[in-house]
This record gives C-alpha cells, structure tokens and sequence, in this order.
C-alpha cells in the first residue's frame, strides 16, 4: 500500500514543478492594474505577495498617521498615496493578510480615482518600491498554486470576465463555486479506493483476495462511466451557454432579413434598400436577447445567379447555415414562394429553425398552410403538421402552427407573423427562441454544463480509459489491467481540477487571463 501510495503522489498537487514556482513566487510580490485603463470613477490597483504591506506602508500615508503593518486583516484604510514628498491621490486601502485572502498571501488593493494617469502613476511607484509586473492572470495562478481554489473554479474565473449573457454568467458562479470541482472529486476518490484495493491486493495475495472482483468493479466502473457521459451530454449546452447560438438569417433577397437584423439590434447595423441582392457578404453581431447570446450572422439571399460576387455571398450562406445551430428563415409573404424557397427548406432539414412571415403589414399571399405544404414536400420524412397542440388541418392564416421535426431529433418549427417595419411579433419570436433553448430554465444549482472544451476533452479521455476497464473485465485479463487503466482515467479527471497538470498548460491557461486578475 505504501508503495501505491508514493507511486500516486506524482498525480497530486506535490508535483515538482509546482514547488519550485511556489519557491519562486513566494519571493517576489507582484503588482498590477485590475480596473479598466480609462476615465472612470475609481481605478484598483492590486498587489500581492510576502512583502505588500511593507512595499504599500513606503507610500501610503494614513489619515490618522497610522501605518498598515499594524492594522488588522480585511480592514480599509483612508489616506494618500505619496511619491516623495508629492501627493499623488487620495485613496482608500483595503488590507487582506493570508493565508485569507484571494492569492492566499498578503494582498494590498489601492482604490484610488480612476483617471489613466493616476493609476499608472501609482503602479510605477509600486514596482520602484520593490514589486514587480504581473504577468496575466497570475494572481488567479498563485490561487489555484496556493490551495484556494481547483483549476476549474481559477477557469471559471476567465469565464466570469467573459460572460456575456445571465446564463452564462450563472454557469461561470456556479464553477467558481466547485460545482465542476465537487463531481470529478467524488469520481475520483471512487476510482483511487478501488485502484489502492486492486494494488494492496496484489501486494498481499496471501490475506487479501481478488477471486471475483472483476465483476464487482464492473457494476462500480459502470456507474462511473453513466456519470461521465452526463457531464458529456451537457457539452453542447455548455457551448451555447458560454459562447452563444450560432444564428443564421436564411431568406430570398428583399425577404426582410437585414432590417429583421437592425430590429433585433436596436440600430441601422446592416444596409437595407429595395434593390435585392444588397446584401453580398455574411455580416455577423453579437445580441443579448432575453438573457441568451446570439451569435447571429445576416447572409446573402438565396438565389440562382450569375454575379460572381452574389454568388460567393449564397455560397457562404449555404455554408453558415450548415453549421448552424438555429436558423431565422425569413419569408416575405407579400410574394408567392418559389424554388429559392424549396432550396433553403432543405438546408433547414434537421435543424432548429422559426420561420418568419414577414411583411405582414402588407397584403399577403403566402398563409402558413402554403408553408407547410411545400416543407412537407422537400423533407416528407421529417414532418408532422401540429396545430393548436391537436393534428389539424393547417389553416392558410394561422400564425399559431408548428412544424413537428420527427424521426431522428424532436423540435419544433414556429411559424411567426411578424413585420420588421412595424415590429409586429418580434415580442413573440423572442419569448418562442428563450423556449426552444434550455426550456427556458437553467437549474445550475442541481444541473453541472461544461462550457470548457478541454474538460471536454480530459473526460473523454477519462471514458475511453474506463472502457478499457471493462473490456479486460469481460477478457477476464489480470487484475493488474484495471489498476493501470484506472489509474489512466484518474489523472485524466485531474486534468480538469488541475491535480495532474504540467507546468506549461498552466501557464498557458493562465496566459489567456486579463492582467490584473
């Protein structure tokens, strides 16, 4: 069991690589702006390390006289910042000793006004009395170094900063809290018991006997394996949480779609004129919409032509929309459909759509029954008419019906009545999008997203280790077999926490950071 036991120490947090930078870091203190460089209210300027208080009390210059070295953790102090026998700002200086604080070593944050110079002015001091720069994200980096948080949760901390929508925003706290951290912990000491049975086992065949254990560690290697590929099937969800819906307007020319655009930002983005073809190449914008990111690009429209430049628009039209994950079909129901129709009704085949009647305001031609007929028509096999929640017929003039996508993948179609002039149903298509993702409703209390590909990434990894588990369980092989495999599929998992990670990924990751955090 010893013998085991100094074999795992090399997939824990003792790893070499991290006592020599923990070595190194502890005799350095780093400083660095942690508020955006511009005129604002109030600028942070952040230091920590074994020498930010005595590096601030050079400086600093309290109100009452007292110095910083004297005064309790997680206390403010009023005074000024001086540079010599300049006063360089009035500021308040907030004092968090470790181990309790965010880096886990003494942090000193001066929150002085917020102008560009000011801040640098007192960054300069900083470095001249004895800190040094930051590099990005390194005082995240000394958290996770020091103990105070797991790789996933310092991760979640670049997901915070980034988030762009409720959602995502929700996902990120709910990491940084240890949701991500709590499941792979669990799995992991499940799989390190049983792999320290199989190793003392073999170490003392004579008392202790593995007669049978394969099977026993079946049912358990089982359940670990259904517990990853849920993490795994909440991948694509955790993509379209962290980086939007990839949206794609599909429509002929003239259909509406860049002034669909312009309404959904709120500005003249996109060029709308009555000339078609306007439109040549992919225009694409980022809009919040009713708490979720929609990454949303407005195309060429879809038509046969010979202008090669037009022609390279519907090409990439065609392609966006093949990878898209939802697309706006734009229809301008004041002309009759036609084959530039039926060809953008195949290239929605399978994926999640509404389809827009726009122009609404003037005298139509196209009802949501000549819709379905012709989608009907171009995806037989895929389609089943609903209306009202009963099979119906379709009426010409329903707004209310739905396309029923079957077979393969369940979703809905909405056929929407809307005019992008008048704004009529542009309410309705945003409460039917927040519907057709995430129900609406994201319990990130009870529910774990992965919104980081390479945890996507360590838990494939991780599964296919535990599949070689049960295929020499079912070739009855040695016992010896699962414990290697076992041991695969553990530091697999370590590589989300950051348990059983190299030096250069860390510090890759933490490249990435905005400086200051």
């Amino acid at each position: 069991m010893l013998k085991f036991y100094f074999q795992h120490r090399k997939y824990g947090i003792q790893a070499e690589w991290r006592e020599k930078y923990l070595e190194y870091q502890y005799d350095a203190t780093i400083a660095a702006i942690s508020t955006a460089v511009s005129s604002a209210g109030i600028g942070i300027v952040r230091m920590s390390g074994p020498e930010a208080v005595e590096i601030a009390d050079r400086i600093y210059v309290g109100k009452n006289g007292k110095k910083l070295r004297g005064q309790k953790s997680h206390t403010i102090h009023y005074g000024y910042v001086v540079d010599g026998e300049d006063t360089v700002d009035e500021v308040l200086v907030m004092l968090m000793r470790g181990p309790h604080s965010f880096t886990g070593e003494d942090t000193v944050e001066i929150n002085c006004h917020g102008g560009v110079y000011v801040v640098k002015r007192i960054l300069e001091i900083l470095i001249r009395y004895g800190a040094r720069p930051a590099q990005p994200g390194e005082f995240t980096k000394r958290a996770f170094l020091n103990g105070r948080m797991d790789l996933s949760q310092a991760e979640a901390v670049g997901d915070l900063i980034e988030a762009r929508n409720k959602y995502a925003l929700q996902s990120s706290v709910s990491q940084l809290k240890g949701s991500v951290k709590k499941e792979i912990h669990r799995i992991r000491k499940k799989i390190i018991y049983h792999t320290a049975f199989i190793e003392t086992a073999l170490d003392d065949p004579e008392h202790i006997s593995v007669d049978g254990y394969g099977q026993e560690l079946r049912v358990y290697v089982d359940e670990w394996m259904k517990d990853i590929r849920h993490l795994l099937d909440t991948c694509e969800d955790g993509r379209i949480i962290k980086e939007g819906i990839r949206t794609v307007i599909l429509g002929k020319p003239n259909a509406g779609k860049s002034s669909l655009l312009n309404v959904l930002l709120g500005e003249e983005r996109a060029i709308v004129t009555d000339v078609a073809g306007t439109t040549r190449d992919v225009l694409e914008e980022h809009i919040n919409l009713k708490g979720i990111s929609l990454n949303i690009m407005d195309t060429a429209g879809i038509r046969d032509t010979e202008d090669i430049v037009e022609k390279i628009g519907v090409d990439r039209a065609k392609r966006y929309a093949d990878q898209a994950d939802l697309i706006l079909y734009v229809i301008d129901a004041s002309r009759p459909l036609d084959e530039n129709d039926r060809e953008i009704m195949r290239l929605m085949d399978g994926k999640t759509s509404v389809i827009l009647l726009n122009k609404s305001d003037l005298d139509v031609v196209v009802g949501a029954g000549d819709v379905e007929e012709m989608y009907r028509s171009c995806n037989p096999k895929r389609v089943e008419l609903r209306y009202d929640g009963n099979l119906a017929k379709m009426q010409r003039t329903s707004s209310d019906c739905k396309i029923i996508c079957g077979e393969i993948k369940k979703f809905t179609i909405p056929i929407i009545d809307v005019s992008a002039k008048d704004l009529k149903g542009i309410d309705r298509m945003e409460e039917i999008l927040t519907s057709m993702f995430f129900e609406g409703n994201l319990a990130f209390n009870d529910e774990i997203y992965i919104t980081n590909v390479r945890h996507k990434a360590a838990l494939k990894d991780a599964y296919t280790a535990l599949e070689r588990v049960t295929e020499s369980i079912d070739s009855d092989m040695p016992e010896d077999f699962y414990s290697i495999d076992l041991m695969d599929a553990y530091e697999s998992l370590g590589h989300i926490t950051g348990e059983t990670i190299g030096e250069d990924l860390v510090n890759e990751i933490f490249s990435k950071f905005c400086m200051g955090k």
